[in-house]
């Protein structure tokens, strides 16, 4: 039948080639699979959470809190805190400048800047404080030269830093790159041409635009680094009420056979976790609900 030949009522009866649907499958085979997540997830997520929960007040509530305000955990609870909150701002800083340099202009060594960002995703933590022993050990590079000063880096609490700060820093960065790089130039070009200035369009357009995104990458690397293990078991010495986080401290605890103690610091960094959870499904709520800036605000 030729083109020309076909007429309306003709073309009503033509039917397109079936095409399976991408969800057309026995319902018996949606079932098995949903039935195999959710048991994973019951398996390996909910029953040890569970578990820590259950353990860390086994012996009541006055045994829990004397557990986590015996002397070592307390300072462990602080030296925690006290890194997370020298490390994520520092990667704050950092993952801003990079994402920002590298979404927005084209330079040399680009490709080698993205490359270095994901080393620490595909370093192991423990190489990754094996490094900073090879840098700052007694027989390191600059082992003599820091002792002569007298200065500590391994075994202290700046050891510890650099290490969260290494096993960390990609985290912002890389919530960062594709999200300005997705919202293009546009607007910050309109809000140039309309007169602002760089630092009042990067506070009024860009930073406006970014805010989830960069507290979704903070809230990321902040769990990172209150839950971070590898890296600073190397270089911290195990030194207790000294050197010990959190999650060295559980596993001091755990090796004492004191797991009352134990799971009661584990259960901190489980509710860390849990709000760290919340925050993030929120961020990504608003995320999914955020609405582009108007350039001309920023003139």
């Amino acid at each position: 039948m030729s083109t020309a030949s076909i007429t309306p009522s003709t073309a009503a009866r033509i039917e397109p080639p079936y095409v399976p649907a991408a969800t057309s499958e026995p319902g018996w085979v949606r079932v098995a699979l949903i039935a195999i997540a959710v048991g994973f997830a019951i398996l390996f997520l909910l029953i040890p959470l569970a578990v820590v929960f259950t353990e860390a007040f086994k012996k009541g509530w006055d045994a829990y809190l004397a557990a986590i305000t015996e002397e070592d955990a307390w300072l462990a609870i602080k030296l925690t805190l006290l890194t997370a909150a020298i490390a994520v701002p520092a990667n704050l800083i950092f993952g801003l400048s990079a994402s920002w340099a590298i979404a927005k202009f084209e330079f040399r060594g680009k490709n080698l800047l993205l490359t270095l960002i994901d080393l620490p995703f595909s370093v192991s933590p423990v190489i990754s404080g094996l490094i900073y022993v090879l840098l700052f050990g007694a027989h390191g590079w600059f082992g003599a030269w820091l002792m002569s000063h007298d200065i500590q880096i391994l075994f202290a609490v700046p050891g510890i830093v650099l290490a969260t700060i290494f096993v960390t820093f990609p985290f912002v960065a890389r919530e960062l790159i594709p999200l300005m790089q997705s919202q293009g130039n546009e607007e910050e070009e309109a809000a140039l041409v309309l007169g602002a200035s760089g630092w009042r369009t990067f506070w009024h357009v860009t930073l406006p635009n970014i805010r989830w995104g960069l507290l979704y990458g903070v809230i990321l690397c902040n769990a990172r680094a209150m839950g971070e293990f590898g890296a600073v078991s190397v270089v911290s010495g195990h030194i207790r009420g000294e050197t010990n986080t959190m999650p060295l401290q559980v596993e001091i605890l755990y090796n004492e056979y004191n797991f009352a103690a134990a799971f009661a610091v584990a259960s901190l960094l489980a509710f860390l976790a849990l709000v760290t959870l919340a925050i993030k499904t929120f961020i990504e709520w608003r995320l999914s609900h955020q609405t582009p800036i108007n350039p001309e605000e920023a003139s």
